[in-house]
């Protein structure tokens, strides 16, 4: 049966609808919006005559598109071809003609909207509010990308402050040393498996040259300078200084920035300088694979507990313990701490519903992406009140912002943005021919991370693993999910050193627990990155983290970067003839016990963590 033709065809795409009815008006006028002029409407009640090859009863029922060339559409394909005319509308028309099974499942959900046009109606006023016109994401875009720019120089600010005591030549772990090991133990294959521009020089010099250079670009960015390319170097520099710390930047947020600095090179304007008050909206690809981002981080930080079998998550009982026992507490988590039983174990069901319920948000109409947005800005607020999480809790709530339309901010700062047009999207948008490959690689390898932490032991096939593998060294796709399993003791690991071997004196850190009379402070979002790897060397043995033993050489040699990493050196003249690492217990105090004698932390010895040591061993 060949498809219904009108004699008379329009001169542009006009789409017939009901103008009875209060659900296809509102779609309509936010078509109107998206497909700007490109498609007429009109009420099949004052064009239908226009058109006697449409029976009244069939304009009544369903949509009707009809084309130039006088092809009539109908019902979803209607609607999906009206929208293919919109600038990145065709996915829906794609899938329609492509998929196997999508136009019989659009056509009979059609049916379902179409027989309940007054329930449908209600719905989307409540979803979507009053207003018609399309989502618009120019402030969003603007603020994301100078914030994403203000989390790339304080990262690379506050590594600046220790690269030299952590990775340089005279540090912890120097980069060259390891450098010349791998040059001898592999082929060319270190250059991608290991990414980092230390293999042009691993000297101090050019170590903080990366820091000082990717400061330099975070600030351009942030003055909406050449963002594009500025944010693409900025990655490079990052990735080679994340790459050259090992265990010192392993963390979770250093491969968070990596991901979302990478798709923000696509979301950011190619052009050299723009006002902010002329960018141009997102790519509204780019803005859904950042969405996805935030969703697989949100979602994956809840899965893991669950999967993990851990019982304090499973029986509500892991915050009685968290506050205490998280790497860099501040003096509101030991307050949180003294909360009542109860109180923590309704702090863990809410924290899982906003993990496991809310993420599914990010991709739902306009009233519950703000849920969504208020939901993660609370539970990330309350994250950085408690404990120090360097700048992990401001990129989140960077890529939360990204779920705010321009509605939601201030009206003042809509108005400066409408008084100055956009400019030409095709002048500043990068080509999608660029953005797809990213989207397919982006879903299909945060799909297979997503149920690798979901269900244990999944087999893919070898060639995903293999691709996967080749992209893993970029860190770029990425699992995420802290605290899987919470730690239940605080094992704290002190150094201590002796000129005699018999009387110690203990090295004092700037920010982990040390002396229990000292309050722990805030110090995100810089990340003090020793002492941070001190708490997890605690949770392991001594053999495991032989970094450890590098740490205690430098202080036997008293080497002044590593010194200065740390609060205090007990042995400002000469450094100590040995050196120990030496296990405590450490407990938060109650309020009592706090307003008799003043301490926040109660500690008792629980034995030696390394041997002792002395330059001769």
């Amino acid at each position: 049966m060949g498809r219904l033709r009108v004699a008379s065809p329009p001169e542009r795409p006009l789409l017939l609808w009901d103008g009875d009815c209060g659900f296809c008006r509102r779609w309509v006028l936010r078509w109107r919006v998206r497909t700007a002029g490109r498609v007429d409407y009109a009420p099949y009640q004052i064009a239908a005559a226009r058109f006697p090859e449409i029976s009244l009863e069939a304009a009544a029922a369903a949509v009707h598109l009809v084309a130039p060339d006088g092809l009539v559409s109908v019902g979803a394909e209607a609607a999906f071809r009206a929208l293919s005319y919109a600038p990145g509308g065709g996915r829906l028309l794609w899938a329609y003609e492509r998929v196997p099974g999508f136009s019989r499942v659009s056509e009979a959900a059609y049916r379902l909207v179409a027989a309940r046009r007054t329930f449908f109606s209600r719905l989307t006023a409540l979803l979507w509010g009053p207003n018609h016109d399309p989502p618009a994401f120019r402030i969003s875009g603007v603020v994301f990308l100078r914030l994403l720019g203000l989390v790339y120089l304080i990262a690379f600010v506050s590594l600046w402050a220790q690269i030299r005591g952590l990775v340089g030549s005279r540090g912890v772990l120097p980069i060259g040393e390891f450098l010349e090991v791998l040059r001898e133990a592999s082929g060319m294959e270190r250059y991608w498996s290991f990414p980092t521009l230390c293999w042009i020089s691993s000297r101090d010099s050019f170590l903080v040259f990366q820091c000082g250079a990717g400061a330099f670009l975070s600030v351009l960015v942030l003055a909406g300078c050449a963002q594009a390319p500025c944010l693409a170097l900025s990655w490079v520099l990052y990735l080679s200084l994340v790459t050259a710390g090992r265990e010192f930047l392993s963390f979770q947020w250093d491969n968070l920035l990596l991901e979302a600095g990478l798709l923000a090179v696509l979301a950011a304007p190619a052009g050299i300088h723009l006002s902010p008050f002329r960018a141009p909206e997102p790519d509204r690809g780019v803005l859904r694979l950042l969405r996805w981002l935030l969703f697989r981080l949100m979602l994956g930080s809840g899965i893991v507990k669950l999967a993990s079998g851990d019982p304090t998550w499973r029986n509500l009982t892991a915050l009685r313990y968290h506050y205490e026992t998280q790497p860099l507490p501040t003096w509101i988590g030991w307050w949180a701490h003294q909360l009542p039983a109860w109180f923590h174990s309704f702090s863990v069901v809410m924290m899982f519903a906003i993990e496991l319920a809310v993420p599914v948000l990010v991709f739902a109409p306009r009233r519950l992406r703000l849920v969504a947005f208020a939901s993660f800005v609370t539970l990330q607020a309350l994250i950085g009140l408690t404990g120090n999480y360097a700048f992990f809790n401001v990129l989140t709530l960077t890529l939360s912002l990204l779920l705010l339309d321009d509605l939601s901010w201030p009206g003042a700062l809509r108005k400066r943005f409408g008084d100055l047009p956009a400019v030409e999207e095709h002048r500043t948008r990068w080509p999608g021919r660029l953005v797809a490959p990213f989207a397919v690689v982006s879903f299909l390898f945060g799909s297979m991370l997503l149920l690798n932490q979901a269900v244990d032991g999944l087999r893919w096939p070898g060639i995903l693993r293999a691709a996967y593998a080749t992209l893993a060294p970029a860190r770029s796709l990425n699992p995420y999910g802290l605290f899987a399993v919470m730690t239940t003791s605080r094992p704290e690991i002190i150094v201590e050193g002796s000129d005699d071997g018999e009387t110690w004196r203990a090295y004092a850190f700037r920010w982990k627990p040390g002396d229990p009379a000292r309050r722990p402070g805030f110090v995100e979002p810089h990340q003090p990155r020793l002492d941070w790897q001190m708490w997890f060397a605690a949770l392991g043995g001594f053999e495991g983290n032989r970094w450890v033993a590098a740490l205690l050489a430098r202080l036997l040699e008293g080497e002044p970067e590593v010194l200065a990493l740390l609060a205090e050196n007990p042995f400002p003249d000469s450094p100590p003839r040995h050196v120990r690492a030496v296990v405590y217990d450490y407990r938060f105090t109650d309020r009592e016990s706090r307003a008799r004698d003043g301490a926040w932390w109660r500690r008792t010895i629980v034995g030696p963590y390394s041997p002792v040591f002395s330059l001769s061993r």
